[in-house]
């Protein structure tokens, strides 16, 4: 995997959760930061690991230029003795929404246990903006810094 993409995404907090949610596809995440600022993120996702690059966001958060390259287990170990936060911890749900879109419920464990939220990534920010959230989604979180995972794991949960 070495993707050099946008990500365009909208974040949500989470008000109720869907039924039946272990039928969904999940994975076991865990993740660390070498750098927040710019963000440099180490990621193992059940047996993939992963470097990702991002870049400053713009549009209003919902739009960013973000690079991924596949590590080796080794590569991963070596990594992480770099990372300068504390590990983030969370399980990954993919809930299809309609024919397009997927929402990733990440529910946190660890100093975040508790903690949920929920990302839609979309194609075109026109996309985005048309998107109609499903009730179970909370309040849209996008663009608020506080509620990164980078800040996330540096300052934890916010306080409303």
């Amino acid at each position: 995997m070495n993707t050099n993409n946008r990500e365009i995404e909208r974040k949500f907090l989470v008000a109720s959760l869907p039924e039946n949610l272990d039928d969904y596809t999940h994975y076991n995440i865990q993740q660390g930061y070498i750098s927040t600022d710019p963000t440099i993120r180490l990621r193992r996702r059940d047996d993939e690991y992963i470097l990702t690059v991002k870049g400053a966001a713009y549009a209003n958060g919902l739009d960013r230029a973000e690079f991924e390259l596949s590590l080796t287990r080794e590569q991963y170990d070596k990594l992480w003795q770099k990372v300068e936060t504390g590990a983030i911890v969370k399980k990954r749900y993919l809930v299809p929404l309609d024919g397009e879109h997927t929402a990733e419920l990440d529910i946190y464990g660890g100093q975040l246990d508790g903690f949920m939220n929920v990302e839609v990534e979309f194609s075109s920010l026109k996309d985005a903006l048309l998107f109609d959230a499903p009730e179970w989604f909370g309040a849209e979180v996008t663009g608020d810094r506080r509620y990164s995972n980078a800040s996330l794991v540096k300052y934890g949960i916010p306080v409303k």
